[in-house]
């Protein structure tokens, strides 16, 4: 009797506007690997079969998840510019298709598999956790401030950015979390404000300057995506008419403030 071989990997995301669900990682290998081999996120969404936005969305996701950008973008010139994959961005595809051809289990002994893929497994665990957050990122805790009912808990985004998420001291035990740990932010975007005002102070604990890189409008809501450097992305959202009071455009440079206690925090790890 032949033995079964063991069926592929399908790390999968309910998507809010279909209910549909998707095999996340699938889609995150055809986009990366789309776009090292064309060069170009246009020609890599139509050829993976998503909008423009969509992939950015998914690249957004990504970086934001990751120490360094995954991919780089070369604007102007003759040829008008194009995209590429870095290295990490190389190594993260590499990861996911490895994945995808040895079973999910891999992940837990990546380091002993594959030394020089240690450092993607904290990228790839976090992938898997599902939520409607729009903002996720991936830290590492620095300090841990404890009170007499919460902590306040600091972590490291790279590159001199960091967060501040206020949670419960019963918390911090249930989830193990120690300084020096990698740990998942969540933050809703629209527990995010904006002020035009980049030296404004305020009772926000979280105050994070950034370039408008996008402004999609809705009927009501306009989902305002702020550029924050080093491939990583936060997004509000905000009232139409507060775009148009504060006359929010694309390139413009604003801060972002939400509150420590706006922060949720996840350990992606098992």
């Amino acid at each position: 009797m032949s033995k079964q071989k063991p069926a592929p990997v399908s790390i999968k995301r309910t998507t809010p506007e279909t209910g549909e669900r998707r095999p996340v990682s699938e889609a995150q290998v055809r986009l990366l690997a789309a776009i090292d081999e064309s060069g170009s996120i246009s020609a890599a969404a139509r050829a993976v079969g998503i909008s423009y936005r969509t992939a950015w969305d998914r690249l957004d996701r990504l970086n934001n998840l990751s120490p360094t950008p995954l991919v780089v973008r070369s604007a102007g010139g003759s040829s008008g510019g194009g995209t590429q994959l870095t290295d990490l961005g190389r190594r993260l595809l590499a990861g996911f298709q490895l994945i995808q051809q040895r079973q999910l289990q891999l992940i837990a002994s990546l380091d002993d598999a594959n030394a020089d893929m240690g450092d993607m497994t904290p990228i790839l665990q976090a992938e898997k956790i599902q939520t409607s957050a729009r903002n996720q990122f991936l830290g590492t805790i620095t300090s841990i401030s404890h009170g007499g009912v919460n902590s306040e808990v600091e972590l490291s985004l790279g590159e001199n950015r960091h967060l501040v998420a206020l949670v419960t001291n019963e918390s911090i035990q249930r989830l193990g979390l120690v300084k020096g740990q990698k740990t998942l932010a969540l933050i809703k975007a629209s527990w995010v404000m904006l002020s035009t005002h980049i030296e404004i102070s305020t009772s926000a604990r979280n105050k994070i300057s950034g370039t408008i890189k996008k402004i999609d409008t809705g009927e009501v809501n306009s989902e305002v995506v702020l550029e924050l450097g080093g491939g990583k992305t936060l997004c509000a959202v905000v009232t139409n008419h507060s775009v148009s009071e504060m006359a929010l455009k694309k390139d413009q440079r604003v801060c972002a403030l939400f509150k420590a206690s706006s922060v949720i925090l996840v350990n992606p790890l098992p």
